[in-house]
């Protein structure tokens, strides 16, 4: 609306502007009336809907029809709307019956000439707004979303036509009511943007509520983080590792009483108690008269000797020869320990050979050279040697300019497998043996971390191979390596008491051959099975002790032909195992203790003594197993109840493997529940 025009009210009630003459489209028909009487007190009494639908072919345009008017008084809208009655166009289809009708309201007239008067509307209905200039928009037409028919193309909004220039003759606009007491123009049709009511207050005033949106939604999720974060934080110290490690009350291993005082602490170390009174024979017989006489034993020989006094306790034919098995290495490890210096190390070389580009593997006897990487310990030989450092010398001594890797095993002599052996001993694939070489890498095995891998056919030529491979040259058979030739790289094995350690622990029958082997070096003979048998015992004879009876083939004991008293055992463990300064040969055997396995605890007694029967004597009970065909035997030490040492040598013949085993681990853990007094 123009600024420069006045604001009009009708003279009366009534509009006789609409009415349509005769014999027009819509002849007959009118305006509802809209009494206004009650608009005064604050009541509408009846409103008048005009019916107002789309123009045939159009889904989007309402078509208001308007037809001159006769000349009436008319006073000036005021400025916030343009109010007048309007003549609506019939549509030439009928109507629908549930329609919405568009609202029109008739205002009364103004008490105070330019101002609408307030109290005059419903205190239910919509107050209007203050517009500064009037709607730039068709008339609409009200009607339900549900009532409009679908098309894809009533998603498109259509602006808004600009508005005519009102005037006293222009017919008014639907109003639309809304229940926040504010009245609206209605749309043209479904989808054209609503207009937004004028807003007395600024821009800024309107946006500031964003911000507290953005900061409750900070707020929400920093709240659900903060859960999850506790969540998490439960969970993690529910867990046993957890509380445990931080020592909450609900740990498994939270005390479940007050802790206990400190106690008093000893740093000196107490050996086996040598002064108390030990077991008497009477009370040790009755002891393992049951254990010592199952039948599951088959023909049991054996002695128990107090190690403090070196008296015999119990005793059972112990001097008949039976067959030891791999308790043989008792008397090979014993030799050794005697007869070699215990810092001893076994080499091994490369030289130059007689041609250029040559170079030579001499063989010194040392089969735990290891083929894991350095910085890789062995875990079956710790301390070993690396190949992969013996070839690193060779490279830096001659640039890496060698074409040929030839080997030197002539330092073993005679056969590589021993009387007695069974074939398949040291067959490929066999997990017990090899071929007996001065020279091969992890024991001969496929497999440097398993004590249980296959052994290789010929570990000596393998190992040849190896490292012709990792210097880029070509293996070039056997050969003997000229006096005094120049060495090009060197290893050693770990010393003589972790080499023991080691081949007590697996019983490692390669270890104990090569070994004896190199006590017959050190005593002159022959470096084969008939020398190294034949040092060995020697050696112990020289030390004082009476092998008779006695009969070896071979260091390791897989021989059936090799003959042992149970005795003899038990006197060099006895020796071993005495008090210090009792005897000169203790200090030079005491590391044969120390490499016999541990019940329940280490090498080839680890898996043993879970028995109920024999479970007392896990952790005390250490000795050297021996097993063949329808061989068991056992010795070692333990403690008595008393702290009493005592050492036992048993040998069980005809016996059946697993039972024969379990019924020596008895008698064993019988000696440790002993006080047998």
């Amino acid at each position: 609306m123009p600024e420069n025009d006045d604001p009009r009210w009708p003279s009366d009630d009534k509009d006789t502007s609409s009415t349509e003459p005769k014999g027009t489209k819509g002849e007959g028909q009118s305006t509802v009336w809209l009494p206004m009487s009650g608009l005064a007190n604050g009541k509408t009494e009846e409103l008048s809907v005009p019916k107002v639908t789309p123009e045939s072919g159009s889904w989007f345009e309402p078509v208001v029809e308007v037809e001159d008017e006769p000349d009436v008084p008319v006073t000036p809208t005021p400025q916030w709307s343009a109010f007048a009655p309007v003549t609506p166009v019939e549509p030439e289809k009928p109507e629908r019956p549930a329609e919405p009708k568009t609202v029109f309201v008739k205002p009364a007239q103004s008490q105070r000439g330019d101002e609408p008067d307030w109290d005059q509307f419903d205190r239910g209905a919509a107050t209007p707004s203050r517009d500064p200039e009037p709607r730039q928009e068709p008339p609409v037409q009200e009607k339900a979303v549900q009532d409009i028919p679908r098309r894809p193309e009533q998603n498109r909004v259509e602006p808004p036509r600009p508005a005519p220039v009102p005037s006293a003759t222009m017919h008014a606009r639907p109003v639309r009511i809304e229940p926040a007491e504010k009245r609206f123009d209605a749309e043209a049709t479904v989808g054209i943007q609503k207009p937004e009511p004028p807003s007395e207050e600024p821009p800024a005033a309107a946006a500031a509520p964003k911000p507290k949106k953005r900061k409750r939604k900070v707020l929400v999720i920093t709240a659900v983080v903060v859960v999850l974060l506790l969540a998490g934080v439960g969970g993690a110290s529910a867990m046993p590792k957890v509380s445990n490690r931080l020592g909450l009350p609900w740990a498994p291993n939270a005390p479940k009483a007050d802790i206990p005082k400190p106690a008093g602490i000893s740093r000196v170390l107490h050996g086996p108690d040598i002064n108390g009174a030990g077991p008497t024979k009477d009370g040790l017989a009755s002891a393992l008269a049951g254990p010592a006489g199952s039948a599951d034993l088959g023909t049991l020989t054996g002695t128990v000797v107090d190690a403090a006094t070196g008296d015999v306790l119990w005793d059972k034919n112990s001097g008949t020869p039976l067959t030891p098995a791999s308790t043989t290495k008792i008397l090979v490890v014993a030799a050794a320990l005697l007869s070699l210096d215990h810092g001893m190390q076994i080499p091994t070389k490369i030289v130059q050979g007689a041609d250029p580009g040559t170079a030579i593997l001499v063989a010194g006897g040392d089969p735990s050279l290891t083929s894991l990487p350095l910085g890789t310990d062995s875990p079956l030989y710790p301390g070993a040697a690396h190949v992969d450092d013996l070839v690193a010398q060779v490279k830096k001594a001659t640039g890496g300019k060698i074409t040929k890797v030839q080997l030197d095993v002539s330092l073993f002599k005679g056969p590589t497998a021993a009387k007695g052996w069974d074939p398949e001993d040291t067959a490929a694939g066999n997990t017990y043996m090899a071929a007996v070489v001065p020279v091969m890498a992890d024991g001969g095995r496929n497999d440097p971390k398993s004590d249980h891998a296959p052994r290789i056919a010929n570990p000596a030529a393998a190992l040849t191979q190896k490292i012709a491979g990792k210097l880029e040259a070509q293996a070039g058979g056997t050969t003997t390596a000229p006096k005094d030739a120049k060495v090009l790289g060197e290893v050693k094995s770990q010393p003589l008491v972790e080499f023991a350690n080691s081949l007590l622990q697996l019983s490692d029958n390669m270890l104990a051959d090569v070994l004896a082997r190199q006590i017959a070096i050190a005593k002159g003979g022959e470096a084969s099975f008939t020398g190294g048998a034949a040092a060995t015992m020697d050696v112990l004879k020289q030390a004082g002790f009476d092998l008779t009876g006695v009969q070896i083939n071979d260091g390791s004991g897989l021989s059936d032909q090799n003959k042992i008293p149970a005795k003899v055992l038990s006197e060099i463990l006895a020796v071993a195992a005495a008090p210090d300064g009792k005897d000169p040969r203790t200090a030079k055997l005491r590391p044969l203790l120390a490499g016999l396995p541990v019940a329940g605890g280490s090498g080839t007694l680890e898996k043993r003594y879970a028995d109920p029967a024999s479970a007392a004597g896990r952790g005390w009970v250490r000795g050297k197993t021996g097993t063949l065909s329808g061989v068991n035997t056992l010795a070692g030490v333990v403690l008595d109840t008393d702290g009493r040492m005592l050492v036992f040598a048993l040998m069980s013949s005809g016996s059946d493997q697993n039972k024969g085993r379990a019924a020596l681990d008895v008698v064993a853990a019988t000696l440790h529940q002993c006080g047998c007094r």
